[in-house]
């Protein structure tokens, strides 16, 4: 174990899983206490359109993967209720595999990196695309602090929120803008696949775990970050891939929560006021 920080690759992982493992917490615990989990997985699907397209035109897959995942961000905030935001975003997801399927078949040079788009490779990352992350990360949590009690009363009490004055649909916009980018973050960790299980299992267990939303947050983070950091560890000691453990540590960590909670008897967790 102590020599896996002698390898600069393995040091650069590190530091990208426990960026990307803090903002995947903080933002993926709105997202699940929303009820917004299938909005986010299908960013993470247009977010493989634009990298592919990317790609076909010479650009940087993230780049495509970000501003693909920005756009239908907004599309998705600015949808109304909730049945018809659902078909609309079930119809992106497909189209949106279909395109980058499309294009992959147009530039078949990208299959490789296609496929780290897919299932990421957290161990390919430069310092470069690390400083990258942690300056996007500080953008997100900065803008995720200054709507975090508008967006809290208006995913507990959205009629009431409206009602008060509070800009529902704009708050809604902004927030999935921040999703959308914590996604593409996510992405170079665990791929479009997968990314469910970084930015929802570690924020549902801590749903399960913890009262109040400041310590549900803070439980959500180091459950990510906690987990990334192991599982890298179980990779570079078995040669298995890192995405895997973080799924399978992910869902391990919520079907304990769920007994723990069962034997404990206790009902919903009981979330602050705004």
């Amino acid at each position: 174990m102590s020599t896996m920080f002698d390898y600069e690759f393995m040091r650069n992982a590190f530091y990208a899983c426990t960026v990307v493992g803090i903002v995947a917490g903080a933002v993926g615990y709105f997202l699940v206490l929303r009820g917004q989990t299938f909005a986010g997985h299908a960013l993470s699907h247009v977010g493989f359109a634009g990298a592919t397209g990317a790609g076909l035109i010479g650009l940087s897959p993230f780049l495509g993967l970000a501003v693909f995942s920005v756009i239908a961000g907004i599309g998705i905030g600015l949808l109304g209720e909730r049945a018809h935001r659902d078909v609309a975003i079930g119809i992106v997801l497909t189209l949106s595999l279909g395109l980058g399927l499309l294009f992959l078949h147009f530039y078949t040079a990208f299959a490789s990196q296609a496929t780290n788009v897919l299932f990421g490779n957290v161990l390919g990352i430069s310092l470069r695309t690390v400083i990258v992350l942690g300056v996007l990360a500080a953008v997100i949590l900065g803008a995720l602090v200054l709507i975090a009690r508008p967006l809290l009363f208006a995913s507990l009490q959205p009629e009431l929120a409206e009602a008060r004055g509070v800009p529902v649909t704009l708050v809604s916009t902004l927030f999935m803008v921040l999703v959308a980018v914590a996604t593409a973050e996510a992405i170079q960790i665990v791929g479009v696949l997968l990314v469910f299980a970084l930015m929802v299992a570690p924020a549902a267990t801590a749903l399960r775990l913890t009262r109040g939303v400041p310590a549900g947050i803070m439980v959500s983070m180091v459950l990510a970050v906690g987990i990334a950091w192991i599982s890298l560890s179980l990779a570079f000691l078995t040669d298995w891939p890192t995405s895997f453990w973080i799924t399978t540590l992910g869902t391990s960590a919520y079907l304990a929560s769920g007994m723990a909670q069962h034997s404990m008897g206790q009902g919903p967790v009981a979330n602050d006021e705004p």
